[in-house]
């Protein structure tokens, strides 16, 4: 039971962490150059994405945590996890850090079919998994409308 609970956290953590990453590149680019920018309509307020992504990273770390531990599990959909998180954090990098629009759209792209990818093998794990990782999905999706654009009027 222990052992279950230190993992469950260690899943979390992982995805807390990496999300941190994108954290650092983003926070001193929103009060300059990302204010500059012209944004779409539907852009929702500064204040909304820091809840928004600490409870997706959650959500991800529990479905982490449920696949890691389901004897469904062939190593897939953990490298394909890996691979979407890894590419959560290199959109802040390329948008925020290098402040690029383009090289941002491409990669949130290529995260969101990393994302779908990794949400179909997840459910062939476990169901419970699958759904834990809609909501990203979702504003994932949101997120590559949101920087097409930005794209598109800056």
């Amino acid at each position: 039971m222990a052992r279950n609970l230190l993992t469950l956290i260690g899943a979390v953590l992982v995805c807390q962490v990496i999300g941190n990453v994108g954290t650092l590149f983003t926070l001193s680019a929103i009060p300059t150059w990302y204010a500059s920018l012209n944004k779409p309509f539907f852009t929702p307020p500064n204040w909304l994405f820091a809840p928004v992504w600490l409870t997706l990273y959650t959500l991800m770390g529990i479905a982490l945590y449920l696949v890691f531990n389901n004897k469904k599990n062939n190593g897939r959909a953990l490298v394909l996890f890996a691979m979407q998180l890894i590419l959560n954090a290199l959109w802040s990098i390329l948008f925020f850090g290098m402040r690029s629009v383009m090289l941002g759209l491409v990669c949130i792209f290529v995260l969101w079919l990393a994302i779908y990818a990794t949400t179909i093998e997840f459910g062939k794990v476990d169901k419970m998994a699958r759904n834990l990782m809609l909501p990203y999905i979702a504003w994932v999706s949101l997120a590559l409308l949101l920087n097409l654009g930005v794209f598109l009027l800056n």
